[in-house]
This record gives C-alpha cells, structure tokens and sequence, in this order.
C-alpha cells in the first residue's frame, strides 16, 4: 500500500526532519493512527514532495517525520483544464473529486445559462469553497503531490477569453461531428474542455465558443452526465497525450 499524504505549507519542506502539526496533523495521528516507523509522504501541493517515516509522535496533533527523499515533479504537458457547469445538488462535488483523481490540472465553475443550481453571494462563496476542500482531499487520497487549481466562478464571456487562449479548446456536445478521440492535440500549452449543463449549451454560448476557436466534439454514443463527461474526457485526453503512459 502506498504511503499517505499530508500537506504542509509552501516552503516548510526542508531538512531532514519536518514536523507536521494543526489539522493535518491531527487527521495523522488521531484519524489515520499513524505510529513511529510507518511511512508517510508530505507535500506542498505545488509539485514537491518530501518521502520518509514517522520518526516521532506526540498528542493527538503532532509527529516529526524522518525525510529520505524529496521529489519534485514538473508541471505537465500538456496542461488540461476542464470548464464545469453548476450542476445540480451534490454532483459538483463528485464532478470535481472524479477528476482529480483521474488527473485534472484545472477546474473552472461557470455560471451557463441553463444551469438550475446559481451561485450568488454568500452561497457562491461556500460552494466554491466547497469544490476547493474536494479538491484537496481527492488529491491527497490519490497521492497526489500537483494538486488541481479551482478557479473563481467564471462567466461565459470569460470562458470564451480562457478558450481563446488555448492550443486546442473543445465544447463537449452530443452533437459534435467529430469525436474527441480523434481531435488533432497539441504536445505542449493548455487543452481546455466546456461542460455544458443538464439543461445543454445554449446555441447562443455555442456561438460565443466558436468564434473563440472551440468546436463541439462528442465523447462517444451515449450521453453522460454534466458530473461524469468530464471525468470520461480527461482520462481518454490523458491516454493520448502520453501522460497515462
């Protein structure tokens, strides 16, 4: 069994003993129960791991771990960000764990025209926090040491901007003429895929994203979910860029 992962904050991974404290700490010790001599990988979430053992533990949110090793992964090529439609309920979530799991290097909500769910004020903040806190803790349980980037609430005029400044940018659509599987993709920059509501995409965002350089692909026969199409987009994307190799 692999070894769990816990985050420290950016810049503590140095040395060859780093103590891990707080809630994450306390998630070792008093949740995972972790005992002197197991091992355990700490991280700062950015690409950088530091490999060891517990060489020590003290109350229910403290312990030193032993470092061997410290690993740095490089950020990977291509970058793929997946544009998430509010759905309904809890299925963001599930949308957001799936596929940092499967290895999404961005998400972005946005706010489409037929989405049911609308986040606004109050309520927007603590489900976008929501999605980040899934994030990180889909991260962790995949050990993970690059954890996704969630970002703010975006519009379908600042979707447009982020597709035009893609290599290669997709609208995931049961109408597509052309399959994603075939899609000619770069080696290198950003690929960034739109999920569409249970509703659809509008034909008037459809034509926003056009004219910003994203055709509609389609997946395969079936039609999936707004919470499981992207997760069943990045992994055949991972597959063919090399980074499932």
């Amino acid at each position: 069994m692999t070894a769990p992962v816990f985050i420290v904050e950016p810049g503590a991974l140095a040395g060859d003993r780093i103590v891990l404290s707080g809630a994450e700490g306390r998630h070792a010790v008093s949740v995972r129960r972790l005992r002197i001599g197991e091992d355990i990988v700490l991280t700062d979430g950015a690409g950088t791991g530091a490999y060891g053992t517990v060489a020590a533990v003290e109350g229910k949110d403290h312990l030193e771990v032993a470092v061997t090793a410290l690993r740095s992964e490089p950020a990977p090529r291509p970058r793929i960000t997946v544009v998430q439609a509010l759905p309904k309920g809890d299925r963001g979530e599930l949308a957001v764990e799936t596929m940092t799991e499967t290895g999404i290097d961005a998400i972005v909500p946005w706010a489409a025209a037929r989405c049911v769910t609308q986040w606004r004020a109050e309520r927007g903040a603590k489900a976008l926090a929501k999605w980040r806190s899934t994030a990180r803790e889909a991260a962790k349980q995949s050990r993970r040491l690059r954890f996704p980037d969630v970002d703010e609430l975006m519009t379908t005029r600042q979707v447009a901007a982020l597709l035009g400044r893609a290599a290669f940018a997709a609208v995931l659509h049961e109408e597509g003429s052309e399959p994603l599987a075939s899609a000619p993709l770069p080696a290198d920059g950003e690929i960034v895929l739109v999920v569409g509501p249970e509703g659809g995409v509008s034909p008037e965002e459809l034509d926003a994203f056009a004219a910003a350089g994203a055709k509609p692909y389609r997946l395969g026969a079936t039609v999936l979910r707004t919470s499981t199409a992207g997760v069943a987009a990045t992994a055949l994307l991972l597959g063919r860029t090399g980074r499932w190799g």
